[in-house]
C-alpha cells in the first residue's frame, strides 16, 4: 500500500470511494452528500471520484442525505455518507429508519460540538446522542484507524448475520484536518477484501413489496429482539473481518478495545479517540516512575463489549473514565457503560468530564486525574475539568 501524508477527511473520503468502487460488478454504490464543518472535505473527495457504477447525490439537507442512502441501499447498492454535529441531529429520524430497515449503510461521523451556542470543535455529544439507534459505533484515534475501520465497517455491516449500519467516528479538526502518514489501500486490495454487497431484502421489480408498513406490538418486539441478536453477533463477525484484513493487507488493525499495562495495574484509565494517544504517553511516564497504572483505548461503543471490559480491567481496584461528552443530569456516557459493565465488583469507577466543546486534554491534566484517582477512597459525582473562560 502506498504511504502518503493525508488529512483524516481525505483519507476517509478516498476509502469510502474505494469501497464504493469495489461494488462495481454488483449493484454499484450510492452516496447522499451534504457538507457541514468539519466533514466537508469528505464530501468533496467523494464528489470528485469518477465511479464506474455509482453516484454521489448532492441534496439540500442531512436528512435527505441519509434518505438517499436508504433508497440506494434498498435498491441493493453499497451506500455511505458523512456528517457532523447538528447535521447528525437533523438526520436523526432517518438514522433510526436506516437501522430499523436493517440497511448496511456506513457513515463517517466527524465529531463536533452540538449547538447552540455554536461551536465547531470536537465533542462526542453528536454521535453519542444516537447511542440508542440500531447502529454499530466505532471511535478511532488515528488517520490509519479511520481507513482501516471504514473498510471493516462495510465488511461487518454487509454480513448477513449482522445487516446493520455502521458509524465510524473521528475527532473533528484533531484528525479531520491534520496531516499524518497513512497507508491507503490499492483498489485491487479493497476488491479482494470486500465481497459484493448483497442486501437480501432489497426491493425488486419481480417481487413487489412494501417497506415500513404498520407493525403490531408483537411484531415490533420480535423486530427489536432480532436487532439485539444481530448486535450480539457483531464481535464474532468483527474478528473474522480482522482476520481477513490481515490476510489481504498484511497487518492487523486494533479490535474492540486495547488494554495496555493492565496485567498488574492497580489503577486503569479509559479513553477513546485522540485522547487515548495523550493518555498513552502519560501512562508510559507513570510506569517509568514505578507506578502500576494501566489504560484501555476503547474503540467499539455499540455493541458495548462488556465481557472484554471486565477482562481488560483485570485486578485493578480503581477505574477512571475520560469522557469528552456529557449526558445532562447523569454524567459521561462511556462512564455509564463502564459502571454498568463492572457492577457487582468491588471497584471504584470515577467519571472525569474533559475536553468538552473541543478543549485541550493535556498531559498535565491527565496527571491530575491520576493523582485524584489514586487519592480517592470512594467514587463521587462526575468531576469537571476546571477551565477559565
Amino acid at each position: 500500500m502506498p504511504r502518503a501524508m493525508l488529512t483524516g477527511n481525505y483519507a476517509a473520503g478516498k476509502t469510502l470511494a474505494l469501497a464504493g468502487e469495489a461494488n462495481r460488478n454488483a449493484r454499484g454504490c450510492v452516496s447522499g452528500a451534504y457538507p457541514i464543518t468539519p466533514q466537508t472535505e469528505i464530501i468533496e473527495v467523494l464528489r470528485a471520484h469518477e465511479f464506474v457504477k455509482g453516484r454521489v447525490v448532492p441534496v439540500e439537507s442531512e436528512h435527505s442525505a441519509m434518505g438517499v442512502c436508504i433508497g440506494g441501499s434498498l435498491g441493493g447498492a453499497r451506500s455511505f455518507t458523512a456528517s457532523s454535529s447538528n447535521g447528525l441531529a437533523y438526520m436523526n429520524e432517518n438514522v433510526f429508519a436506516a437501522g430499523y430497515y436493517r440497511l448496511p449503510i456506513v457513515m463517517v461521523a466527524v465529531n463536533r460540538t452540538l449547538g447552540p451556542p455554536w461551536n465547531i470543535w470536537v465533542d462526542q455529544g453528536d454521535s453519542l446522542s444516537l447511542r440508542d439507534a440500531p447502529w454499530i459505533q466505532f471511535y478511532v484515534e488515528s488517520h490509519q484507524e479511520v481507513v482501516d475501520t471504514i473498510l471493516m465497517a462495510f465488511r461487518v455491516a454487509e454480513d448477513e448475520r449482522v445487516l446493520l449500519p455502521v458509524m465510524v467516528a473521528m475527532d473533528g479538526f484533531v484528525v479531520s484536518h491534520t496531516l499524518m502518514g497513512v497507508e491507503l489501500p490499492e483498489q485491487e486490495q479493497v476488491d479482494r477484501y470486500l465481497p459484493a454487497c448483497h442486501v437480501p431484502h432489497r426491493l425488486r421489480f419481480d417481487h413487489p413489496a412494501t417497506v415500513g408498513g404498520l407493525a403490531w406490538p408483537r411484531e415490533t418486539e420480535r423486530h427489536r429482539k432480532d436487532i439485539q441478536e444481530s448486535m450480539e453477533r457483531v464481535p464474532a463477525v468483527l474478528t473474522e473481518a480482522l482476520d481477513a484484513f490481515e490476510q489481504v493487507f498484511g497487518r492487523r488493525p486494533k479490535g474492540p478495545l486495547t488494554a495496555e499495562h493492565t496485567e498488574d495495574a492497580e489503577v486503569v484509565l479509559v479513553a477513546c479517540n485522540t485522547m487515548a494517544r495523550t493518555l498513552r504517553n502519560v501512562v508510559r511516564e507513570r510506569r517509568e516512575r514505578g507506578e502500576k497504572i494501566g489504560m484501555i483505548a476503547h474503540k467499539l461503543f455499540r455493541p458495548f463489549p462488556r465481557e472484554l471490559v471486565r477482562q481488560a480491567i483485570g485486578s485493578a481496584r480503581k477505574v477512571g473514565v475520560l469522557d469528552r461528552n456529557h449526558s445532562p443530569g447523569s454524567g459521561g456516557i462511556f462512564w455509564q457503560e463502564y459502571a454498568t459493565s463492572l457492577q457487582g465488583r468491588d471497584l471504584l469507577v470515577q467519571d472525569y468530564l474533559v475536553g468538552l466543546g473541543g478543549g485541550d486534554v493535556t498531559p498535565q491534566y491527565i496527571h491530575e486525574v491520576i493523582d485524584d484517582l489514586l487519592a480517592r477512597k470512594h467514587a463521587g459525582e462526575p468531576v469537571w475539568e476546571e477551565v477559565t473562560a
